[in-house]
């Protein structure tokens, strides 16, 4: 199954959404996407037949230049005047290695390689009116409903019990009920 294709429709489909990425799409920021739950959820929703509430929209993108906090709030100020209903959280790749305090990325695309679960590491952008995607390991957990966690977070890591507690705190199985959940 072509997924990217797959993706690519359940976004197109969903005006919300792409609104969403227009949105986003005008702050013409650097290596910029929207990332993470949002997307997940969206295609969860459509493999279940539910719909969930978005509970959150992270804007990703990469400015070694201006990388402060304040930053990614006043962008967050710009959405939230142009989308107000929506809980948006923008995050600056450039800093984000502090969290989990590993080496500094050098893209959004890194940045997205180190979140936790596979299914999660997944970002969109509009580029010319074109959905772009950006999926450093793929769709294939995304669309099978398989959690696991990135190499970065596997059993082995010092990042892996983020990854656990993640996985229990979120209860993703009470929602969708046919994922897969890796719990080691």
């Amino acid at each position: 199954m072509d997924y990217e294709l797959e993706l690519t429709n359940i976004i197109k489909t969903d005006q919300l959404l792409m609104s969403i990425l227009k949105t986003v799409q005008e702050l013409q920021l650097n290596d910029c996407w929207v990332a993470a739950g949002v997307i997940r959820n969206k295609v969860w929703d459509y493999l279940h037949n539910v719909q969930t509430e978005i509970n959150d929209i992270d804007v990703i993108y990469f400015d070694e230049l201006n990388s402060s906090i304040e930053s990614e709030k006043k962008l967050e100020s710009k959405l939230q005047k142009s989308m107000p209903h929506l809980p948006w959280s923008v995050k600056n790749q450039a800093r984000m290695h502090f969290k989990n305090r590993v080496p500094p990325y050098s893209s959004s695309f890194e940045g997205v390689a180190h979140f936790p679960e596979t299914p999660t590491a997944v970002a969109v952008r509009l580029n010319n009116n074109q959905i772009e995607i950006l999926a450093p390991y793929g769709l294939n957990d995304l669309f099978v409903g398989l959690v696991r966690p990135t190499p970065p977070f596997n059993q082995d890591s010092k990042l892996h019990p983020i990854y656990s507690n993640r996985v229990q705190s979120k209860n993703w199985g009470s929602i969708w009920s046919t994922l897969k959940i890796d719990s080691e």
